[in-house]
């Protein structure tokens, strides 16, 4: 599961088994990224989890989705240390 930090300062959660393709697809760099980060390109990885299951990652990114952005500031900052 991740997040990344797109141009405009917001932030977008996901999961992923792929964690390099999926960021390149946020991108543009090959097909397949989402309609939200297209219009906020580039995107960069913010932070990351892995997570014993597609399940309990999916419970994760449900978690992350709501908690707040100066929350997700700070888990950004931490998977930068």
């Amino acid at each position: 599961m991740y997040l990344v930090e797109c141009v405009d300062g917001t932030f977008y959660t996901g999961v992923t088994t792929d964690l390099v393709r999926r960021v390149r697809q946020h991108n543009g760099d090959i097909v397949g990224g989402a309609n939200y980060t297209r219009a906020r390109r580039p995107v960069a990885l913010a932070w990351s989890k892995a997570c014993e299951s597609r399940s309990v990652a999916q419970q994760e990114e449900y978690r992350v989705r709501r908690v707040s952005r100066r929350e997700k500031i700070r888990m950004a900052m931490s998977h930068d240390q």
